[in-house]
């Protein structure tokens, strides 16, 4: 398995107090105050901002900053959670969007500052549990769509493309497993698309450093790979990963979840294929800038889905 310690993605986060000072001025006036506490929330694998605010009136915000020059595709990013983020259900356990501030070169997301605190890693029983019935909760208020977002096809037809990419290059250092059905693979690989259509708006990136549970709620934060898909996706998705941080194997974890309830066996197999497939072929890219970690946390994933994968067609 890759070498990643802990199992935690992290990403070389700029502190509110080096963000340009355009972006703090603005800040400060849409929350209408000196802000004179910041403190920078650990994980995930954006270089931006990413700190809980404090003005002196004692009002209170989340904020996301990224600029161009530092994340080149972070202010594209924000823009489309932004649009996402403004139509999500105010019923849906989601932090509430206060608004963005868009500078060009940076563009800024104001939330309601959630006082809460990501799931303890590795995983405690309890605290899982408490986020595999949340994904019920989410599902149920977000289907049908609330807003209008990419099909999954549309959002990750450019990722979801590994096995075809890995087929075209030297398999030498693959799996044993891997290089015998890749071909298969790669020639399958197209069928997640129709396999993955429905109308339920997915978050499609659920990691414990993008949750935060409270006394009473699990909030899911970071929307912007947001896309129509099956109410199954997120809980797929998020089971290599929640493995990887010393939770149970995601097959029998899908497999007891009442979102797996019905679900097409073959559809399961089809998305689970080409999310291994994107995991294990974004691995060996260079990592990018500002998320040393990131390679190491897709590979590590790339195995356990691999893994899983193997079991669901070679039983």
């Amino acid at each position: 398995m890759a070498d990643i310690q802990d199992g935690t993605l992290t990403g070389t986060r700029m502190s509110w107090w080096a963000a340009p000072a355009m972006v703090r001025r603005e800040v400060e006036v849409f929350l209408g105050g000196r802000v004179v506490e910041a403190v920078s929330r650990p994980g995930g694998s954006a270089p931006g901002v990413a700190a809980r605010l404090r003005t002196a009136g004692g009002r209170r915000a989340f904020v996301k900053a990224a600029g161009r020059d530092l994340d080149p595709a972070g202010p594209r990013l924000h823009r489309t959670e932004a649009r996402i983020a403004g139509r999500l259900p105010a019923t849906a356990p989601v932090p509430v969007f206060l608004g963005s501030i868009d500078l060009g070169g940076w563009v800024t997301l104001l939330f309601e500052d959630v006082d809460g605190r990501p799931p303890h890693q590795p995983w405690a029983p309890a605290e899982l549990d408490r986020v595999l019935a949340a994904l019920t909760v989410l599902a149920a208020e977000l289907t049908p769509a609330p807003a209008a977002v990419p099909t999954a096809a549309e959002r990750l037809g450019e990722e979801f493309q590994g096995w075809r990419r890995l087929a075209e290059g030297d398999r030498a250092d693959l799996d044993p497993w891997l290089a015998a059905h890749l071909d298969d693979l790669a020639e399958r690989e197209p069928s997640w698309a129709e396999a993955a259509a429905g109308d339920t708006l997915a978050h499609a990136d659920v990691r414990a450093d993008n949750l935060l549970l409270t006394g009473d709620r699990v909030v899911f934060a970071d929307w912007p790979r947001a896309c129509r898909t099956v109410p199954w996706f997120d809980l797929l998705a998020m089971l290599p990963g929640v493995r990887l941080q010393g939770g149970p194997p995601p097959a029998e974890l899908f497999a007891a979840h009442p979102l797996s309830a019905g679900a097409d066996e073959e559809a399961v197999t089809a998305v689970l294929s080409a999310l291994a497939g994107h995991l294990i072929w974004s691995s060996r890219l260079p990592p990018p800038p500002g998320a040393p970690t990131v390679r190491a946390f897709q590979a590590a994933q790339g195995e356990i889905a691999l893994a899983w994968l193997r079991d669901r067609t070679d039983p």
